[in-house]
């Protein structure tokens, strides 16, 4: 092994390694280094600082400078086991990324990482993030007052799913309005049910843009580690609309969709739940290994398709595929969005036949909203701002009415 571990004097012992594939590599990173340690660190390949951290030399290490590229997204089990082995051993370990795919990068702290540094290195930031890892924990004081305790959620709200099968059907016009309408459903003087909207579109998700809110860095965070997730974190990640309900947006960055775990999932929804009385997801249009957990924990999930061929087709698809894997297809609602209007009797005829070809009753017929549904995306607003007339708003608010008494009648009946 070649390091500057082995031409540290006695007298200075090590506190600090970096670890990188080549030895020419990352040369800001070295410059910081030395800038902040001066000669108290070394330097180390990945197979070599698994074998250092066993030697004498490495009992005072107190952190690790793992950098890594595109091309060690190669070796993810061999980052792993350097990342676990120096948690064994308490050493603290800062990631140094360039061009890092968010799924590696996520798997990585995951595994144990405790900061995470983007390259190249933005100024001071190297070390800042050794200031915060060598902060001292805070030491608990002895004090006879009583600690209040964090709020925590105590509502228990229904889960209500969009997903269109097929692109531009209208799941999440379906979905942001929706839960508009919840939110506006009461009368003046009563109580509104409280009501957020979940993006679960890593990739393509529009909720934010048909609300016009801006997308948050928070939101990756909170994706990128559920498992730390509490109250406060879940409520901060969440934007407000017109202070009346709240939004997870999707990330700012195209993320895969198996970013996230069927755990991570159940742990967002279940946190929406014990805050809001509902909870509306917006699903992506693909079948994903945590579409069972969102059908599962729905109370409605609803299937929105249109009167064509391509709906037909998927809607078939979709059946099959849940069928297959023993999954509640009876938890679908099938929605058919620019349905045809009473007067147009062959449309009425072709709708039936749809669903007797398909075997499913399409209980919600959306009627077509027209230019008024493109324009009230464009400018980030509801229907029921800006075309409160449309027949598309109003039948959703139908719907958002039925919904809430539903609700209702059954918290009466649990109370009674």
């Amino acid at each position: 092994m070649t390091s500057n571990a082995e031409m540290q004097p006695e007298t200075s012992p090590l506190i600090a390694c970096t670890i990188r594939r080549e030895p020419d590599g990352f040369d800001l990173l070295i410059e910081d280094m030395e800038d902040a340690l001066g000669e108290q660190w070394g330097d180390l390949g990945f197979s070599e600082a698994l074998m250092f951290f066993n030697q004498p030399e490495a009992e005072t290490l107190e952190f690790v400078s793992m950098a890594i590229d595109a091309e060690d997204e190669k070796n993810l089990a061999l980052l792993g086991e350097v990342i676990a082995q120096a948690r064994t051993h308490g050493i603290k370990v800062i990631l140094i990324a360039e061009d890092v795919s968010p799924s590696a990068l996520h798997q990585l702290l995951r595994q144990g990482a405790d900061e995470f540094v983007p390259y190249p290195l933005p100024e001071g930031e190297l070390a800042a993030a050794i200031e915060r890892i060598q902060a001292p924990e805070p030491q608990p004081e002895y004090d006879d007052t009583p600690v209040k305790k964090r709020a925590k959620g105590d509502r228990h709200g229904a889960v209500l799913v969009t997903h269109g099968l097929a692109g531009g059907v209208g799941a999440t016009t379906m979905a942001v309005n929706l839960a508009w309408e919840l939110v506006n459903v009461t009368k003046k003087g009563e109580t509104p049910p409280r009501v957020c909207v979940l993006d679960f579109d890593l990739q393509f998700g529009t909720v934010a843009t048909y609300l016009d809110l801006p997308r948050r860095e928070a939101v990756y965070e909170l994706l990128s580690d559920t498992e730390v997730m509490d109250d406060d974190a879940f409520m901060q990640a969440l934007l407000p609309f017109e202070d009346k309900m709240h939004v997870l947006t999707s990330p700012g960055e195209m993320l895969p969709l198996d970013f996230v775990s069927a755990e991570d999932i159940t742990r967002i929804i279940d946190m929406a739940r014990s805050h809001f009385d509902f909870v509306v997801v917006d699903m992506p249009k693909t079948l994903v290994n945590w579409t069972e957990t969102v059908l599962s924990a729905a109370q409605v999930y609803f299937a929105v398709m249109e009167l064509d061929m391509r709906s037909a087709q998927n809607c078939q698809r979709l059946k099959r595929a849940l069928q297959a894997e023993e999954l509640p297809v009876e938890k679908l609602r099938y929605a058919l969005n620019r349905a045809p209007t009473g007067f147009d009797l062959n449309g009425k005829q072709r709708v039936k036949r749809l669903g007797e070809s398909l075997g499913i009753s399409i209980e919600l017929q959306l009627p077509d909203g027209g230019k008024q549904i493109s324009q009230a995306g464009d400018h980030g607003v509801p229907l029921a701002k800006t075309a409160g007339k449309n027949a598309l708003r109003k039948e959703i608010a139908k719907l958002a009415r039925s919904i809430y008494e539903l609700g209702v009648e059954a918290d009466q009946e649990a109370v009674g």
